[in-house]
């Protein structure tokens, strides 16, 4: 497949047999495949010109790559996933105008269709440096929930902040009641998938980490302070869940087998 709705694009897959939770993680086995594989089959649908894994482990490299998924490795020591994926840009050769997306390794029921809306996306909003997204907070949890990343929009629905606080903050509101949701408060829970220009990605080693990345954890917050755009698709319902733990591995073991047994009826 070339294209996806006119635009061009290749994702990156950075897996790392690293993981302080769930050790060998993108080897965990699903459905009879490596994690890591199937991430890779669900990009592929998503009509990527190029569907490649980064990576700095030959383990990962020799089970993507016997699976027909092309593979390239890199250094160990990068200090973000984002200079992983601009040392994979460049190996590969790609072009500056060119655009990546890149996919998490532990996310095997990521939806296709998204994917290809985040490139389209960028490509539609030559102002912007990165596109990523983010779906409506509804349950009250994930509003205080310092794990569940928020995202403040303009009316350009460029992002204006991330932050793992709850924001917008709906003073009234909370301070009557913290049990609900006020009705109306755009409260957005980023989701980590993002397209980028290669030569952001050429750009991204270079520019000196920022405070508010350091104290928030937030790596997508050193764009912003020094004046890049990020450009959000605001997606209907919540993103498929990941893989963090052996109880998300055991969840999503779960979910593929009833959608295998459901494809064989």
């Amino acid at each position: 497949m070339g294209s996806a709705q006119g635009v061009s694009f290749t994702v990156l897959i950075p897996a790392r047999y690293a993981s302080t939770r769930l050790p060998g993680k993108p080897l965990a086995d699903i459905g009879g495949k490596p994690m890591v594989v199937r991430v890779a089959e669900r990009a592929r649908q998503s009509g990527a010109r190029r569907v490649v894994v980064a990576t700095d482990d030959a383990r990962i490299a020799d089970a993507v790559l016997a699976h027909g998924i092309e593979a390239v490795m890199t250094r160990a020591d990068h200090p973000t996933g984002t200079d992983r994926l601009a040392e994979a840009a460049a190996s590969l050769g790609l072009a500056v105008d060119e655009t990546v997306v890149n996919v998490q390794g532990d996310e095997p029921l990521l939806d296709p269709v998204l994917l290809r809306r985040i490139a389209a996306l960028l490509a539609a909003h030559p102002d912007a440096s990165i596109a990523t997204a983010c779906h409506l907070i509804d349950d009250v949890r994930d509003a205080f929930n310092p794990n569940v990343v928020k995202v403040a929009l303009d009316a350009r629905r460029h992002a204006l902040y991330f932050s793992r606080a709850t924001i917008p903050w709906a003073r009234d509101a909370f301070a009557a009641d913290r049990g609900n949701l006020p009705v109306g408060l755009p409260l957005y829970r980023h989701y980590g998938l993002y397209a980028y220009r290669v030569g952001y990605l050429q750009a991204f080693p270079l520019l000196a980490p920022a405070a508010i990345e350091r104290f928030e954890a937030l790596e997508q917050l050193r764009a912003l302070w020094h004046g890049h755009r990020i450009v959000v698709e605001i997606a209907r319902g919540a993103p498929a869940p990941g893989v963090d733990t052996a109880e998300d591995l055991a969840r999503v073991r779960a979910l593929v087998g009833t959608a295998s047994r459901s494809d064989g009826d």
